[in-house]
């Protein structure tokens, strides 16, 4: 290698993996965040958490280098290009064409890992994961049983807890067991658990201190109480010999090709698995072809150096990867041929780069038109920020009393970065979303303009994840800047303290605080309610939705009561086969049993809306015995029809006041509401991460800024990845009842608060 060689590779090396820190972040941490948190509650050894996230890795990273070693390229070389650095080389008689040999060898390197990772890793990970999932799900079938959810994976059993303890069991258990061979039974029991043994197959519920009720088909009706029952389960359903089957992702080339001879013999699509295998070639290729494009885009005489790079960079991503999902998506439609589909994206991009590189040859010393318009363009995007704050001849532009001249100028560099910030990871989320609708749109199934609402309506639970993390980059490199062009130090020097500097940067901190919360108050609940349902309509889900609402069976009321019913008819009001089970305040007995054959929701004479119960029967338990009365008609203290068809209420989709109030009518009827109160906490907690990711920011952004602004974003990810995983953490903590709710959602915070105080306070001023 000679000197030149070993310079330009150093440029790319960092920016690469920068790159590749921040993709693989963004798309593994949604799965982290609704994974993590969940097992840690479950009370998951540390040890298999880290090794399922380990599992995530090679799918994240399959489609994080290539966009990694693209934006390295950009960047690297627009450095050299803002720097004159080009220009220098060009001097001495060095073209563009001798850039290739570091170039080929960065995106050989990112050819052979991609290639490695998706024919040998990926199927191997996620077919790890999918048996790592499917033993906690075996072994932990006790922790699968949410309070107050009906659980129904054990077979002909339903059942319903109240309390799930930390130490472990349920607590005040209903069960209806509806085993073939015997009578239908209902158990009411103190508490319980289930006992596992893997080896022996064998899976028996353990009951204790409760009562057995069993209506026969004669008429008679028996009661009786235990001191311990054995339920036995059949283990078939808990962990099937066979295992997780393999998914055509999970499946090596040998394995999708025998998947294909077989769906050939059957006459069936075999489009599916074509495009796997062809996916696991195009996508290592395609680190040559953006290594093409980098090369041409990024080795020109650009001024405007490595954030106008960025934004090129995001684009061209963009672009390719929803090309290869549309395409791909009209190969499964038959519309074109599978493999043109997958390889579509490279043969476009591939001749578009070799154009780029000939006509970057041809016109050495300046910038090729493709080049140019993409810079312009990038240029005035992020000069509309500086224009607008740029201090005029005379009156100040900006008459707010801190806003100075040197607050304007700190300003602008942070505003920029900002926006390339929120505009960048956004769309990496409108990506991620448009790769995973669009096959459904592409074959039919839905309209554009659904995936176009689902789209709009995701953009405030984007902004409220995205605002944070930009406002920590922003502060980073900005303050990274100032350090590194040493015009901090001359701040300093004209008696310009730090902590005055970074002022209108926590005055913004605030402010996008404030933004955050009124999403969070405002926005974010309807929004997400409107983005899950266009989903469902564009996967098909709205249906079956449906029918599992008006179907369910079980349902409890928001005073305890449970209804258990056959069929729920919303078109005529009516309830067929209502069960009505009325408990004692301590659940400990069931002190009224009601059965009628049809329930119709309708208004009395006097407007009063009730329901109706017609032809059944009636037992009231007391200490006494057991009262039976026959019934024609008979008025029902039930909930409202709406009940009946309405989900249940989600934390995600209530704002602070409608979230207390159902925290309160839970606790009004005894039931447990630890993990609602961590929530609850939550909505308080978490704008204010803003404030404390600046204060983070701004001593960290001294120590790093030495080295350039590309590491303050690669500290930025690493601390953001920190408390996210804090988030999760505290958050599995308080659910699991370890922590208050209060010091659960609040512990991220002080935790990072406090490293935020001592940074500031130690740091030189």
């Amino acid at each position: 290698m000679k000197t030149l060689d070993r310079y330009v590779l150093r440029q790319i090396v960092w920016p690469l993996l920068l790159g590749l820190l921040v993709f693989t972040f963004l798309l593994i941490i949604p799965l982290i965040l609704r994974i993590a948190e969940e097992l840690i509650s479950k009370g998951v050894p540390a040890s298999v958490i880290l090794t399922l996230m380990a599992t995530l890795l090679p799918q994240a990273l399959g489609l994080a280098i290539p966009m990694s070693l693209l934006l390295g390229l950009l960047l690297a070389l627009g450095k050299l290009s803002s720097d004159r650095e080009l220009v220098a080389m060009q001097a001495c008689g060095i073209s563009v064409a001798r850039l290739l040999r570091p170039v080929a060898l960065v995106a050989l390197l990112a050819f052979g890992a991609t290639l490695y990772i998706l024919l040998a890793a990926l199927p191997a990970a996620n077919q790890a994961s999918r048996e790592i999932t499917f033993s906690i799900l075996a072994d932990r079938a006790e922790g699968e049983v949410r309070p107050r959810v009906f659980f129904d994976k054990f077979p002909d059993l339903v059942l319903y807890v109240r309390d799930v303890p930390k130490t472990g069991g349920w607590q005040h258990i209903f069960m209806a067991d509806t085993r073939p061979g015997q009578s239908p039974a209902v158990y009411l029991a103190r508490e319980g658990h289930v006992v596992i043994d893997r080896p022996h197959r064998r899976v028996e519920m353990v009951l204790r201190d409760g009562s057995r009720h069993v209506a026969g088909p004669d008429g008679k009706y028996e009661v009786s109480t235990f001191g311990e029952m054995v339920v036995g389960i059949n283990p078939d359903r808990v962990f099937p010999s066979a295992g997780p089957s393999k998914g055509v992702r999970e499946m090596s080339i040998g394995e999708l090709k025998a998947l294909i001879a077989e769906r050939d013999k059957r006459h069936e699509e075999t489009e599916g698995p074509w495009i796997e295998v062809y996916k696991k070639f195009s996508i290592p290729f395609a680190c040559l072809v953006l290594g093409l494009i980098g090369l041409a885009l990024g080795a020109s005489n650009r001024r405007d150096g490595r954030l106008a790079s960025f934004v090129i960079g995001i684009a061209i991503i963009f672009v390719y990867y929803a090309l290869l999902e549309s395409a791909s998506n009209l190969a499964k439609g038959s519309l074109i041929p599978t493999w043109l589909a997958v390889w579509a994206p490279n043969i476009v991009f591939g001749v578009l780069g070799l154009w780029l590189f000939v006509r970057q040859l041809r016109t050495t010393g300046r910038t090729s038109r493709v080049a140019s318009v993409l810079s312009t363009w990038s240029a005035r995007v992020m000069s509309r920020f500086s224009s607008s704050t740029r201090p005029a001849r005379g009156p100040s532009v900006l008459p707010i009393p801190f806003m100075g001249l040197l607050d304007r100028y700190i300003m602008v560099s942070y505003l920029r970065v900002f926006a390339l910030c929120v505009v960048a990871l956004a769309g990496l989320g409108y990506l991620s979303a448009f790769i995973d609708l669009s096959d459904e749109v592409l074959r039919g199934d839905a309209s554009w303009a659904n995936l176009g609402l689902h789209l709009s309506y995701l953009t405030p639970q984007s902004l409220y994840f995205v605002l944070p993390i930009s406002v920590l980059l922003a502060t980073l490199v900005t303050i990274g800047l100032l350090t590194r062009n040493s015009e901090l130090i001359v701040m300093k020097a004209c008696g310009i303290s730090l902590y005055r500097l970074a002022l209108p940067l926590v005055v913004f901190g605030l402010l996008i605080t404030g933004v955050i919360a009124v999403l969070q108050e405002s926005f974010l609940g309807p929004s997400n309610r409107e983005a899950i349902k266009v989903r469902r309509v564009i996967t098909g889900q709205a249906k079956r939705l449906e029918d599992e609402l008006l179907n369910r069976r079980w349902l409890v009321a928001s005073n305890g009561d449970i209804y258990n019913y056959g069929a729920f008819n919303p078109r005529t009001r009516e309830l067929s086969g209502l069960t009505l089970y009325q408990f004692d305040p301590g659940m400990t007995r069931i002190i009224n049993r009601t059965f009628v054959e049809k329930a119709t929701f309708d208004a009395d004479g006097r407007g009063v809306r009730r329901w109706d119960g017609q032809r059944g029967w009636a037992r009231e338990f007391t200490a006494a015995g057991v009262s039976f009365a026959t019934l024609e008609h008979r008025r029902l203290t039930m909930e409202p029809i709406e009940y009946f068809a309405s989900e249940v209420p989600d934390p995600e989709f209530m704002n602070y006041p409608e979230l207390a109030q159902y925290v309160t009518g839970l606790k009004s009827v005894g039931l447990e509401t630890v993990a609602q109160q961590v929530a609850l906490a939550r909505k308080l907690a978490f704008p204010l991460v803003t404030l404390i990711m600046t204060l983070i920011a701004v001593p960290f952004g001294v120590t790093t800024g030495a080295r350039g602004a590309m590491y303050g974003i690669g500290a930025g990810i690493v601390l953001a990845f920190s408390y996210w995983g804090a988030l999760s953490v505290f958050g599995a903590l308080g659910s699991a009842g370890l922590l208050t709710p209060g010091l659960a959602a609040w512990s991220p915070n002080l935790l990072f608060g406090a490293g935020a105080v001592y940074l500031v306070l130690t740091a030189r001023t």
